[in-house]
Parts: structure tokens; sequence; C-alpha cells
């Protein structure tokens, strides 16, 4: 079993254990090797971004198995199924529904390289001007269909993908997300969008972060071009801008630890504290997570959430809150005191911490509940779940009392991080995130630039009852949420 790919290992523990018509959770040679930003898999489906492939591999656990054989039932069945048909005829009707059935992430890459959202060689830009390009290639020869991560689902924004011929040929798989297309085009500079898929194939395969690997290549060939590395380290590969011949072997040497991929393994953090030679003013992370291919220059709304985020700088835990900026999306919370996004401008400051701290709730709540948070994006509010939940389980569950929740799952997080010493200079965003881009569109948009960060992290620290000293929640903060000191 040890080094065999994702697939293949499932393949051989469904044929040799018996495992037919089980669930199975593996780890690839990533988790084996402990690289720490390594994915548990199901199929090509990831629990990625913050190692808990490594944490597996590290208790030798290679593979999880689970069947099930009986069924729950509801509190009170016949509120259960009125409240889901609710809800799925509230996302078919959405008109956002269509764009993720046909288009799935990638339908955002366009237009995201357009407004300034799409970070670009490691965060020099923010735009590429490549963006109408490289989706055109994507639809036109990668993508196969779109499917659903369950059978169920009414939206069905995830993708089959492949290359088919060529020399990246990749067999059809769950992929091609934006995330892992940026991290492997724009991030880079490569503009060979076929390896950009094979790279995400490779990624699942070796069961390791796409996010996470893209962004540590994309380090990489930053260091090279400021010639920090030993040669000894670059041992002949061409480390250049854009070639995207030498991407899918870093993957594998990532993967296996193997030369620089050694370092590499670490997270950008780390490997630039062990390279020196000033690598860390250009290593974008926030509390050592890599950022993801979406940029607060955009939304400035996204610059505190990514620095305030228990996890580090993630998009999606708990929100990609640059659509509340700039495409005014509520995510249908302002009935719980979201201002309305259309009063600001997407680059205004002032006036957002509130603004962020709902957002961050309302993201962490599909999180505590166990759902898709795509359906936010879709008509699916903490109404809709609030009656299910009720239905389910017999509680009587209000939105309000699910948002409150929420808040309190996130300051019981914050607790746990300030126990282990982060604070306020822990919520810094890279100094290259808030700088006006060195080239592209908005080169010369000031406006652009993250200008007073401090201001927004004491606005979203009074909004959450947090010290603005110490960053650390207040008591009178606990005591309304309930949470004992």
């Amino acid at each position: 079993m040890h080094g065999r790919p994702v697939l293949e290992r499932e393949k051989l523990l469904r044929e040799q254990d018996g495992l037919e018509g089980y669930s199975i959770l593996t780890i690839g040679p990533g988790g084996e090797n402990r690289v720490l930003f390594a994915s548990v898999m199901v199929g090509h489906r990831a629990a990625g971004r913050i190692g808990a492939g490594a944490v597996l591999g590290s208790k030798n656990v290679a593979a999880v198995s689970v069947k099930g054989t009986g069924r729950i039932q509801p509190a009170n069945p016949s509120a259960w199924m009125e409240s889901v048909r609710t809800a799925h005829r509230i996302v078919k009707e959405s008109p956002n529904t269509p764009g993720f059935t046909e288009l799935g992430t990638m339908g955002g890459y366009e237009n995201s390289d357009r407004i300034g959202d799409l970070p670009t060689k490691n965060w020099q830009s923010n735009s590429w001007g490549k963006g109408e390009a490289v989706s055109a290639h994507f639809f036109g020869k990668n993508q196969v269909s779109s499917t659903g991560c369950y059978k169920g689902c009414p939206m069905k924004c995830g993708r089959k993908v492949h290359v088919k011929e060529g020399p990246w040929k990749t067999p059809e798989h769950d992929g091609g997300e934006y995330e892992t297309v940026g991290s492997f085009t724009a991030y880079v500079l490569n503009e060979d969008v076929d390896c950009a898929v094979h790279c995400g194939y490779l990624c699942n395969e070796m069961g390791i972060d796409t996010i996470s690997a893209g962004a540590a290549i994309g380090f990489l060939f930053e260091c090279a071009e400021k010639g920090i590395l030993q040669e000894s380290a670059v041992n002949g590969l061409d480390l250049s801008w854009g070639n995207g011949k030498v991407l899918p072997l870093l993957v594998e040497m990532i993967a296996g630890r193997e030369g620089i991929g050694d370092i590499l393994a670490d997270g950008v953090k780390r490997a630039a504290q062990r390279i020196g030679g000033g690598a860390e003013k250009f290593a974008v992370h926030v509390k050592g997570l890599e950022g993801p291919c979406h940029d607060p220059r955009a939304g400035k709304t996204l610059a505190v959430s990514y620095g305030t985020a228990n996890r580090g700088m993630c998009h999606i835990h708990p929100l990609e809150t640059v659509a509340y900026d700039c495409a005014h999306l509520d995510f249908g919370l302002s009935s719980f005191g979201l201002p309305d996004p259309g009063k600001f401008e997407r680059w205004d400051e002032e006036g957002k911490g509130d603004a962020t701290r709902i957002l961050q709730d309302g993201g962490t709540l599909p999180d505590i509940l166990g759902t898709c948070k795509f359906y936010m994006y879709v008509g699916i509010t903490p109404n809709e779940y609030a009656a299910m939940l009720s239905a389910l389980t017999g509680w009587n569950v209000t939105g309000e009392e699910l948002m409150e929740t929420a808040e309190r799952v996130t300051n019981m997080q914050r607790l746990f991080n300030c126990r282990e010493g982060f604070g306020r200079k822990h919520d810094r965003l890279p100094d290259r995130v808030r700088s006006l881009p060195a080239f592209g569109q908005y080169a010369e948009s000031p406006e652009s630039a993250v200008r007073n960060y401090d201001l927004m992290l004491d606005e979203y620290y009074d909004a959450r009852g947090w010290d603005r000293t110490t960053g650390a929640p207040l008591k009178e903060t606990l005591q309304r949420l309930g949470i004992s000191e």
C-alpha cells in the first residue's frame, strides 16, 4: 500500500479487503511523507488545505472505510420533507444556480482576472490579463461534464475534467476547480492550461492540497528569480516563471519530499525560514497557511477576513467575502444585521468591521452543520437551515440562534488560538498583499492597495467584542455567548 497513488490504493482496498459499497477515506504519498499540506481524499475529492493527511500519516493510518446500513428517522418527518423541498426549490429557482451547474467555480476565473481578484506571479499582481484565454481553453478542451458531490445535489457545481491528448494526457477525474487552475496558471505565470489540469490530477493522486502546492512552487520560482537558492538545491531545474514543464515534477518532489521538494513540503513559512536571504518578504501566508486565489485588493473585507481567520489565509473558511464587495452578494444575511453591500464601494475600507464579522459567522454555519457552503450563494439562509434542523432533531431552533451558535464557535476557536500564543500581531496581512500591484491592470490604481489595515482591524475587533491591543475576546463577550473563562 505504501507509496501508491490515491485511486490505486482505494481500488486495492475494495478488491483485497472486500470493501465494495464502502465509503473510503485515504491518504496518498503526501500524507505518508507528512507533507504539511497533505489532504484526506475520497476518490479525487479532497479535504485539503490544513494537513489532515499528514496527521493521519503520522499515526500510520492509510485509510478509513465506512458503511452504514440504517436510516435516520427525523423527529418530524412531514416537516422535514417540507423544509427540504423548500430548500431544494430555492436552489433550483436561484438565478445563480445555472452558472454553478454549467461552469462550476471556474466560471469565475475570467471575471476574477478582470476585477483584480486573481493573485499573479506569487501575489506581485492581482491581475494577469489572460483570464479569457485560460477560460476558453478550459471550457473548450478540459471540461467534460458537471457533477454533484452527492446524488441528490440540486446544484452540481463539481467538474469532470480531462486532458484528451498531448504531453499532459490525463484521464477523466474530479477536478478543474478555480483554485486549482489558478494556482497552477496565474500564480506561476503558466499559460499551459492542460498542464495545470494535469497538476491538479497529480495533487489528487499524491494527496496534497492544490492551493498550497501551487503557492509553494510560486514562492520557489521567486526565490530562483532573486538568486537566493543554492545551486545544489536547484539541481539543474529550470525554475523560471511560466515554465509549465517543471510543475508536475515539482508536485511529485513535494509529495515525496525529494530534493527541494522536502523544503517546500513544510509550506512557505517554514521554507522561507530555511532558505533565508530575505525569502520571508515574499512568503505569502497568514498563520502559516498559504494564500489562495482571491485577492483582497479587489475587495477590502477579504483583507480582514484573511488576517483574522482562525485557521489562516483561507478564502472559504469562513467565507469568500470578496463577493460581498464586488458582486454585492449578501449571502442571505441582510436580515441578520449584515449592512447593505450596495452602500459600499469595493475599495472602501472604513465601516466594514461589522460586515466582516457577520459574513464570517454566516460562513461558519455550514461548517457546523456539515453542509455545502456554496448553497449560501444560491439562496439558502440560516432560516432554511434552522427549519431543516428543527424538523430533523425536534429542537426549536431559529436562524438567529444558529447565527449566535456560529459566533460562539468563532470565539471558541479564537480562544484556542489565544491559548496557543496567537494575538493581534498574527492577524497581520502580508505586506505584499496590501501593496499596490507591481504590474497589471491595477498597477496605477492606488485605491486597490490596502491603505489602512489597522483601522479595519480596530473596527473588526470592536464589532467582535475583542480587545484592540491583544485581539482576545473581552470578558463581557464571553459572558454574552455563555462561554466560561
